[in-house]
């Protein structure tokens, strides 16, 4: 079984990206998805010890961690030392269940694929990106983003141009829906060996 690591920095269209693999048939196992599992369960009791006042009824409130973390390096480090072993453990036992179900290929989207060294985990990359004016446009377009933020976020990711340098495959989502989509038929016939239909 192949696993296929699938990145991209913010406003790229992995999300868009990582559904094209779910709807071709590949499994897909979202980090951002589990993180909110999480909260919500077996790291909201470890995220209160650490952060107390950030937990209410049961649950991790994302905007009073975001207030004692977000600007705060240490802080941040503290959280991630909790939350991405929790996500990686629940990665593995996705993809040793998909591995027994013989699977030929499964897919994990981890947004910060190369920050948290997780090259390793997986066989081959796929990056998704888009020219930086178009990814500027669609981070802005999203609720309560600013310059600021936007600066800031690209500041702690890794550049665009070094995750194309480091990836197997590369896709390009200034090209459309119908070009990305096509692009994901074509990477999934290459590691499977299946023809794309059409």
């Amino acid at each position: 079984m192949i696993v296929l690591g699938l990145t991209g920095s913010i406003g790229m269209g992995k999300s868009t990206t990582a559904k094209m693999f779910r709807e071709a048939g590949v499994p897909v196992h979202d980090s951002d998805e589990t993180v909110h599992r999480l909260y919500a369960g077996k790291a909201a009791p470890l995220i209160e010890e650490a952060f107390p006042g950030t937990v209410r009824d049961g649950a991790v409130d994302r905007a009073q961690l975001a207030a004692q973390v977000l600007g705060r390096p240490e802080a941040m480090k503290k959280l991630e030392a909790i939350i991405h072993p929790l996500v990686r453990a629940d990665a593995d036992a996705f993809v040793a269940r998909h591995r027994d179900a013989g699977a030929p290929l499964v897919v994990l989207d981890i947004p910060l694929l190369f920050e948290t060294g997780g090259r390793g985990r997986v066989d081959k990359v796929v990056v998704v990106t888009a020219l930086a004016e178009v990814q500027r446009e669609r981070v802005l377009a999203r609720p309560g983003m600013t310059e600021e933020k936007l600066a800031a976020i690209l500041a702690s990711q890794v550049p665009d141009a070094e995750k194309r340098r480091q990836a197997d495959f590369i896709i390009d989502s200034s090209q459309g829906l119908e070009a990305a989509r096509a692009e994901v038929a074509r990477i999934i016939a290459d590691l499977t060996g299946d023809k794309p239909a059409g």
